[in-house]
């Protein structure tokens, strides 16, 4: 029994890491959420944030952060429904994030830390939502860190 314990609990320890770096787009994600939502920022993996957030974001469009991102009705209610049967699970993911910012979330603030406030103001970065600035393989849901280049200017 010892053995079967210490195999489990080492598969979870080597998944684990390999689980917060990889947030892959769910293959059913429709053509309206690259449409939209990425041709202004990067289309953020759904798994990044809870329902509720995504509650809260789709339904203030008009007012997206400083933007008027609003879409048609039928749009607006394919994409949310899409993001909330995606949206977080795991417990670590699932808070309502603070103003409906991934970048504002306990997680991502811990993940972050280390970069400092002047990075993040860099030309080729601009802000914390810049997945892609940093992450070179962030287009495809993966965030690990040992794939990381920050850019110098």
């Amino acid at each position: 029994m010892k053995k079967i314990l210490l195999i489990a609990f080492s598969i979870l320890m080597a998944a684990s890491p390999t689980f917060a770096a990889k947030m892959a787009m769910p293959a059913d994600a429709p053509a309206s959420y690259e449409a939209e939502c990425a041709s202004c920022h990067m289309a953020y993996p759904p798994a990044l944030l809870s329902e509720q957030s995504w509650k809260n974001v789709m339904s203030g469009l008009s007012k997206h952060f400083g933007t008027d991102a609003s879409v048609d009705a039928k749009t607006q209610t394919e994409i949310t429904s899409w993001l909330i049967k995606n949206a977080a699970t795991r417990q670590k993911y699932s808070e309502t994030a603070p103003e409906n910012r991934i970048t504002k979330t306990s997680w991502f603030i811990r993940k972050h830390d280390e970069v400092r406030a002047d990075v993040w103001k860099r030309a080729s970065i601009k802000s914390p939502a810049n997945c892609g600035a940093c992450h070179i393989d962030a287009d495809k849901g993966i965030f690990s860190e040992n794939n990381i280049k920050i850019p110098a200017k």
